[in-house]
C-alpha cells in the first residue's frame, strides 16, 4: 500500500501515514508561472494499492485539478488500484437543477471529472446529500462522521439537550445525530436565502428556553448560517450552543 497527497491538505495525510504507520509517497505537486498544474509522482507505484488524499476544498479547481492530474500520472506508473481519499468533496451544493434548467450539475461534471481520471474506488465524508453517490459509475465508500462527533460530546455531560438543524434541508441529518443522542428533542430553523451566501432567520420551530442546543451542519462556506442561526437561539433563551 502506498499514500499520495496534493497540497489541499498536506498535515492530513501526514498524520495519516503515520497511523498506518508508512511513508508518504513523493510526488512533485506545483504550478508552472501561468498558473497551470504540474504533477510528477517520484516513486514506483507498479502493481501497488495507491490511496490518494486530496480534499477539493478552497481553492477548490486548484485541488480538483491536483486530483485529476495526479490520478492520471499515476495510472500511467501501472497500480494495482488508486483509491481516492477526499474528505471534503467541492461542488456537492451543485447537485441538482430544480429552479433554473440552464445551470450545470456541477457535482457530476466533477463526478465523472473523478470517474474518468484513473481512479477505481473513491472514500468520502459526509457527503452535503446521500444521492450524490448515484453520480458516480461504481459504488463508494460514504463514511459517517458522526461516531467522532458523539464521542467528543459525550466527554462533556450536557444535560438537557436539543438538536438543531440550521435550515429545513438539513432535518434528516440532525434527526440521525438526535436519535443516536438517546433520542433527543429536535429543533428546526426556518431559514430563507435572499441569494447565495445569504442567510435570514425568520423561525425556529421547537422549544429551545433553557436548553443547552447542539447545532448539526455538513459545510460551513461564509460561517453566516451557523452566526444567525446561534443568534436567533441565543435571542429565543438558548443555554449554552455547541
Amino acid at each position: 500500500m502506498m499514500l499520495f497527497s496534493g497540497n489541499a491538505n498536506p498535515l492530513l495525510a501526514s498524520a495519516l501515514a503515520i497511523e498506518i504507520n508508512i511513508t508518504l509517497g513523493r510526488a512533485l505537486v506545483s504550478q508552472f508561472k501561468d498558473g497551470e498544474t504540474r504533477v510528477q509522482i517520484n516513486e514506483d507505484v507498479r502493481g501497488k494499492d495507491v490511496f490518494l488524499l486530496q480534499p477539493t476544498s478552497a481553492p477548490v479547481n486548484n485541488h480538483l485539478m491536483e486530483l485529476a492530474f495526479m490520478a492520471d500520472a499515476l495510472v500511467r506508473g501501472f497500480p494495482k488500484r488508486i483509491s481516492a481519499i477526499i474528505p471534503y468533496f467541492g461542488y456537492a451544493r451543485q447537485d441538482r437543477t430544480l429552479i433554473n434548467p440552464q445551470v450545470p450539475l456541477s457535482a457530476k461534471v466533477v463526478a465523472n471529472l473523478i470517474a474518468h481520471s484513473g481512479i477505481k474506488r473513491l472514500i468520502v465524508i459526509d457527503l452535503h446529500s446521500d444521492h450524490l453517490q448515484g453520480f458516480f459509475p461504481y459504488p463508494i465508500d460514504h463514511l459517517n462522521g458522526f461516531p467522532v462527533f458523539l464521542n467528543d460530546y459525550k466527554r462533556y455531560t450536557h444535560s438537557n439537550p436539543i438538536v438543531v438543524s440550521p435550515d429545513i434541508g438539513g432535518v434528516v441529518r440532525a434527526r440521525a445525530f438526535a436519535q443516536e443522542l438517546n433520542h433527543a428533542d429536535l429543533a428546526i430553523v426556518d431559514k430563507r436565502r435572499p441569494e447565495p451566501n445569504k442567510a435570514r432567520v425568520l423561525n425556529v420551530i421547537g422549544n429551545i428556553e433553557n436548553r443547552n442546543c447542539i447545532i448539526i451542519d455538513d459545510m460551513i462556506d461564509t460561517g453566516q448560517t451557523i452566526t444567525e442561526t446561534a443568534v436567533a437561539l441565543k435571542q429565543r433563551g438558548a443555554k449554552q450552543i455547541i
